[in-house]
C-alpha cells in the first residue's frame, strides 16, 4: 500500500521505519527542514520503561495548588479561553482516582515494555548508536515523605514484574557516584534498572537515513494543509506542495494531530504540554551523572548523554506558545547544580518543546472512524520511550495483522 506518515519527529520516523519493513511505500511530510526538529529535538534524553506513569494520580489536585505556589514550580499554568484546555483539564481530573491511575499506569507500562524489547531488536538489526547507555533511572527523593509516597509505584511495578529497587542514601551514591558530594539533599531513590538513555535527535536522524536506504521518502519543508476524505475513506493529504494521494494515512503530528483531524468529526483529547530543557558540556565527569536521575521535587530529569548533561522537565499548560521563559531556565538550573555541578549553566543550550499530552497519560494508536486514517501520538513525555513499540503496532494495524500485545484499548474509541 501507499502509507504517508504525517511527521517526522520519533513517532513519524520509527512508524516508517516499521511500515517500509512491512513491505508498505511509505512517503514522510513534515513542514520542518529535517527530521525530529521539533518535540523530539532537546528532551530529557531518558527512555523510561520503568518510570512510566501517568501525571493524573490520586492526590495530583492539591499537589498541583502547591507547585503552582513554589519558586522553582515543576507546574505552570497560563489560564485562558481555550474550550480545548479546559476540556483537556477537565478529564485530567477524572482520571485523577486510584481505580483509574492502576488501569492507565497498566496500560502505560505494557507499551512501554513491549517498546524497550522492540528498541532492542531494532538496535541489534541496525546497529545504530546515539550517545546509549544502559544504566537505569533513579528516581531521587529529597524528603522522606517522597520515599514513603512512592509505594503505590512499587505496588504497579511489582505488579507488571517490572525490575526495580527502593535505595537508601547509600544505595543512591553507588549507583550514581557524583552524588557523593551532596549526600545531604536527599534521603533515597527508586531505581528502574531497565532504563536507558539516549540522544532522541541523533537516534531519529539515524534511523531517517537507514530509512531513506530501504525506500522511504522523506518530503521536508512541506506544509500539511488538510486530509481529502471521501466516502469515508481517507484518499489523499493535501499539501502546499500539491495533493499526494494514499491509500492509508498514519497521523504522527504530536500537539498539532487533533488540529488536523478535527474537521473530519475525530476529536483527539491531546493538549500541548510545554517543557523544557538545558544541554550543558561537561567539564567536570566526577560532578556529573552516569545515566538519569529524575529529581523528584521539581519533576526534572537530568541525563547523561556523551560528553553532554541533558536536563529537561517541568509542565507548562500555556497552549502553542513556544517562548522561552527565563524563569524555567532558573529552575533546570536550580535543579541541576544542586545535585551535579559538573557542568557551565552559562554555557547551556535552552530549548523548549511541546508534547503531546493525552488526560489519562496512554497516547492513542489505532484506526480511527475514516478508513485508513490512523493515528500515532498522544506519548506526552514519553514519546522516546514509548516510540518503538507504538510503530510497530502501527505497522501492524495498518497491514491488517494481530499486533502482539492488545492495543484495544490505545485507541482514540476509548475514550467514545
Amino acid at each position: 500500500m501507499k502509507v504517508i506518515v504525517l511527521g517526522a519527529g520519533i513517532i513519524g520516523v520509527t512508524s516508517a521505519w516499521q511500515l517500509a519493513k512491512s513491505g508498505h511505500e511509505v512517503t514522510v511530510i513534515d513542514r520542518q527542514p529535517g527530521p525530529a526538529l521539533e518535540t523530539s529535538f532537546a528532551n530529557a534524553g531518558e527512555v523510561s520503561f520503568g518510570y512510566c506513569s501517568p501525571w493524573a494520580a490520586p492526590g495530583i489536585p492539591a499537589k498541583a495548588i502547591r507547585w503552582l505556589l513554589m519558586q522553582h514550580a515543576p507546574l505552570i499554568l497560563r489560564p485562558k479561553v481555550d474550550m480545548a484546555m479546559i476540556r483537556w483539564l477537565t478529564a485530567m481530573l477524572r482520571n485523577c482516582t486510584s481505580a483509574r491511575y492502576a488501569l492507565n499506569k497498566g496500560r502505560m507500562l505494557r507499551l512501554a515494555d513491549y517498546s524497550r524489547i522492540a528498541l532492542a531488536e531494532l538496535r541489534e538489526e541496525t546497529g545504530i548508536r546515539y550517545d546509549e547507555r544502559m544504566q537505569g533511572t533513579l528516581q531521587l527523593f529529597r524528603t522522606q515523605k517522597q520515599l514513603d509516597a512512592s509505594g503505590k509505584d512499587v505496588k504497579a511495578l511489582a505488579a507488571d514484574n517490572v525490575p526495580y529497587e527502593v535505595l537508601d542514601r547509600d544505595g543512591c551514591v553507588r549507583t550514581e557516584p557524583a552524588l557523593r558530594h551532596v549526600r545531604e539533599n536527599f534521603v533515597g531513590g527508586l531505581l528502574t534498572p531497565k532504563d536507558e538513555t539516549g540522544d532522541c535527535f541523533k537516534f531519529a536522524n539515524a534511523l531517517a537515513e537507514l530509512a531513506a536506504a530501504k525506500g522511504v521518502v522523506f518530503r521536508y519543508g512541506t506544509g500539511i494543509q488538510g486530509l481529502d476524505v471521501q466516502g469515508g475513506r481517507v484518499r489523499a493529504v493535501l499539501t502546499d506542495a500539491g495533493r499526494i494521494d494514499a491509500d492509508a494515512v498514519v497521523v504522527a503530528m504530536g500537539s498539532y494531530s487533533p488540529l488536523l483531524l478535527r474537521p473530519h468529526g475525530i476529536r483527539l483529547p491531546v493538549y500541548p504540554v510545554k517543557g523544557y530543557s538545558l544541554t550543558i558540556p561537561i567539564e567536570r565527569p566526577e560532578f556529573a551523572p552516569e545515566s538519569t536521575v529524575m529529581d523528584e521535587t521539581y519533576k526534572i530529569a537530568i541525563t547523561r548523554l556523551g560528553d553532554r548533561i541533558r536536563v529537561g522537565g517541568m509542565a507548562e499548560i500555556s497552549g502553542y506558545a513556544l517562548h522561552l521563559g527565563i524563569p524555567r531556565r532558573k529552575t533546570l538550573e536550580h535543579s541541576v547544580t544542586d545535585l551535579f555541578p559538573g557542568g557551565d549553566p552559562d554555557k547551556a543550550e535552552f530549548w523548549s518543546g511541546l508534547r503531546p499530552m493525552t488526560p489519562d497519560g496512554t497516547p492513542i494508536i489505532g484506526p480511527t472512524r475514516v478508513q485508513g486514517l490512523y493515528v500515532n501520538t498522544g506519548h506526552g513525555t514519553l514519546g522516546w520511550t514509548m516510540s518503538s513499540g507504538s510503530a510497530r503496532l502501527i505497522a501492524d494495524l495498518v497491514s491488517g495483522r494481530k499486533p502482539e500485545i492488545d492495543a484495544t484499548d490505545l485507541a482514540v474509541s476509548r475514550y467514545a
